[in-house]
C-alpha cells in the first residue's frame, strides 16, 4: 500500500497512507486488536477492538474463534504487516500455555496472508510509547491517548496495548 490516496473537493490529495498494519496484544479470553495507518504526515486508528472469548466455550473452539477474528480482520482491513506483543509470564503457568497457543494461531493467520511479523516484547513497547521501559500501565495507556486519536470507547487495557505495539511499529521505522 505504498500510496492510496483520498482526493478533496479541490481536485488535490487530503493524505497518501504509506503502510497499514494490524496490531495486536496476544490474549485467551482478551485479545486487543487495533488497525492503524501511517499516512504522510502521523499515525492513524482505523478501528480497535478488545476481542473476547468465553471460558464456558472448550479450549479449542476458543483457539478458533480467535483465528477467525484476525483473518476477517485481515480479510477487511487488507494490513501489510503484523505487529505483536512477546509473551511476559511470572506465575500462572496454565495461563501462559493457553495464551502461547492463541499467540500460536495469531501468528498462523499472519502466516497463510503473506504478512510479515515484527514482534516486540513488552519492554520495547513501554520505551518507544512512554521513554521509559518500567513504565506502569495507566502510563503507558496516558500516552497512547496523547500520541494517537482514538475516536471509541475503550474499556479493557488489552486495546491501548495492541495501539501501543502498533506506534511501536511505526516508530522503529520498519518496513
Amino acid at each position: 500500500m505504498d500510496s492510496r490516496e483520498n482526493g478533496n473537493d479541490r481536485g488535490g490529495y487530503d493524505t497518501i497512507i504509506i503502510m497499514r498494519i494490524i496490531s495486536i496484544d496476544p490474549g485467551y479470553e482478551r485479545m486487543g486488536l487495533a488497525i492503524m495507518d501511517k499516512n504522510s504526515s502521523k499515525e492513524e486508528l482505523v478501528y480497535s477492538e478488545c476481542f473476547k472469548t468465553s471460558p464456558k466455550i472448550p479450549h479449542c473452539e476458543r483457539l478458533k474463534l480467535i483465528g477467525e477474528e484476525i483473518r476477517k480482520n485481515i480479510e477487511k482491513f487488507k494490513p501489510e504487516a503484523m505487529a505483536i506483543e512477546t509473551l511476559f509470564f511470572k506465575t500462572n503457568q496454565k495461563t501462559a500455555m493457553h495464551v502461547s497457543e492463541a499467540r500460536g494461531v495469531m501468528l498462523y493467520e499472519a502466516s497463510i496472508n503473506s504478512l510479515p511479523v515484527v514482534e516486540f516484547t513488552p519492554l520495547q513497547i513501554k520505551v518507544a510509547v512512554t521513554g521509559y521501559g518500567k513504565s506502569e500501565k495507566d502510563q503507558v495507556i496516558a500516552m497512547v491517548k496523547r500520541l494517537i486519536k482514538i475516536n471509541n470507547e475503550i474499556k479493557y487495557d488489552d486495546e491501548y496495548d495492541a495501539i501501543a505495539a502498533g506506534l511501536t511499529y511505526f516508530a522503529t521505522g520498519i518496513r
